[in-house]
């Protein structure tokens, strides 16, 4: 049976694939969906649509390649808005408490609920999910997750975190700083479920396969110092002969440079490549404090860094490199991180804060990061990032991924240049049409697929109910809380190479 056609016609459409050296090419023409993908892009009324072909108006549609979402937790959703004023290592206990919150899987499915639809209002028609995986590792959760996503309409890579070692052994001077009787007590704990999450990650690798599924897998092993060497190339082993994706976290923070030099005699970076572990369509997420010797080990590995601005802001972190990353041709992606550090998964901020902030590191305007370059690294960048020639672009046989944006709404008002404005200007009002794998997924600016108003509502109610679980599992944290401040406060005392590039601007005088 042939497919229905719907054609856009005669939109403004960014095309980055065509960029010429006197900056983006923005053509008005008809983009035709067929099915899945996007069976054509002409210039407008070149062929008469299709018999029966559904035909929406684009003289006043600005259209992008939907937005992607490279990084972020949603089961930090129930936390958004309680904390501020914390480093990601203070931060972290909080969010990863000694005490977990216990959830169901409808809770799970509702909190799942709110990034999806934050993202799909923001134009986001991908999102890279790191999942706390529950206790054992609870399938039941993730597959409520999966759902959420799979009834929202958004593309979705779900990675359950993987590690083998206790989080809250993943810094430093843990013997010298724990009390004893602590510290024996933690170390009596049941240690992670190393095997098991080894064995999930074989099942997903093969039931939910990103080649055919939208809502699919990727592999998210937490971080190196929460790993072995052994599991982190158990995972490599697991990627390639999957030919799936990988996440990372590397060098987030100062501490985690120091903590390379303390478990490595290097820096992490140096240490994943020794491994043989970095390799294209493996990502370092963040990658804020790093040398120029890193860098050359990233580019030479075809690895992509997964860059979070607004989420590197909010727990002082740091500004990462990223003039210095795109000289050496790495790639880069964006991300908002977790709710539980920025509150919010609207990729617009990130898209906006990602040029913006980078004016502090460079004096040079010339090396400053453009509206052009924030966009690709938000589309092509995180097409790349996941090995995905078929996303992140506008051209015959890609994946109908596209947000479409009003060309009269209040941030594209006079139009001057859609694409700085898109950039810089838009809050998500104007965005009027979403397409996800072919599929709409708003129209007129309504959701297609959600009730909101009714998912909002259950939302609220089971947030209330959970509440003083999550309240008595922050407050469990105390318990280590004063040893984290007196490793935090040594390792930022700690010397560091000097050949790490400057993340932070000097104090004031």
């Amino acid at each position: 049976m042939a497919q229905t056609v719907t054609r856009l016609a005669g939109v403004l459409a960014h095309l980055p694939e065509k960029l010429t050296p006197d900056g983006d090419v923005l053509a008005r023409v008809d983009i035709d969906i067929a099915g899945a993908l996007i069976a054509g892009v002409t210039p407008p009324g070149h062929t008469p649509p299709p018999d029966g072909a559904r035909v929406i108006d684009g003289s006043r549609l600005f259209a992008v390649p939907g937005l992607i979402n490279s990084h972020y937790h949603s089961h930090e959703n129930f936390q958004k808005g309680r904390f501020e004023g914390l480093t990601l290592e203070l931060w972290m206990n909080l969010v990863r408490p000694l005490t977990p919150v216990p959830v169901t899987p409808e809770q799970v499915y509702l909190r799942t609920m709110i990034g999806a639809i934050q993202a799909l209002r923001s134009g986001t028609t991908t999102i890279v999910d790191d999942l706390n995986p529950g206790a054992g590792p609870d399938t039941a959760l993730i597959d409520a997750a999966m759902r959420a996503y799979d009834d929202a309409g958004i593309r979705a890579y779900v990675g359950p975190t993987l590690f083998d070692r206790p989080f809250f052994r993943a810094v430093p001077f843990v013997e010298d700083s724990f009390p004893p009787d602590l510290l024996a007590e933690l170390d009596a704990l049941p240690p992670p479920p190393a095997q098991k999450l080894l064995d999930l990650a074989e099942t997903m690798a093969r039931t939910r396969h990103p080649r055919d599924h939208r809502v699919a897998f990727i592999l998210a092993p937490s971080a190196p110092q929460r790993c072995s060497d052994a599991f982190l190339m158990r995972v490599r082993d697991l990627a390639d002969r999957h030919d799936l994706p990988v996440i990372i976290h590397v060098h987030e923070t100062r501490l985690q440079v120091v903590t390379g030099q303390q478990l490595y005699g290097c820096s992490m970076i140096a240490h994943l490549h020794a491994l043989g572990f970095l390799r294209p369509a493996t990502s370092i997420i963040h990658g804020v404090w790093v040398s120029d010797d890193d860098l050359d080990l990233i580019a030479q590995s075809g690895a992509s860094v997964q860059h979070n601005p607004v989420s590197n802001l909010k727990l002082g972190s740091g500004l990462a490199p990223l003039r210095a990353m795109l000289a050496r041709g790495i790639n880069v992606s964006l991300g908002s991180d977790g709710c539980g550090s920025i509150e919010s998964v609207d990729m617009l901020r990130v898209l906006a804060a990602t040029p913006l902030l980078q004016t502090l590191r460079d004096g040079d305007p010339s090396d400053w990061i453009t509206s052009t370059e924030a966009l690709d690294a938000a589309t092509r960048g995180g097409a790349r990032a996941l090995g995905r020639e078929d996303l992140g672009v506008l051209r015959a046989g890609a994946r109908a991924d596209i947000a479409l944006y009003d060309t009269h709404s209040i941030a594209m008002t006079p139009l001057n240049n859609p694409l700085r404005q898109l950039v810089f200007a838009e809050t998500g009002m104007g965005l009027r049409h979403l397409f996800v794998d072919g599929a709409q997924v708003m129209a007129d600016g309504h959701l297609t697929r959600v009730d909101e108003s009714e998912i909002i509502a259950r939302i609220h109610d089971a947030a209330a109910k959970l509440s003083p679980a999550i309240a008595r599992a922050e407050a469990s944290v105390g318990r280590i809380r004063a040893a984290y401040e007196v490793i935090h406060a040594r390792c930022c005392a700690t010397p560091i190479p000097a050949d790490v590039l400057p993340a932070k601007l000097p104090k004031a005088p």
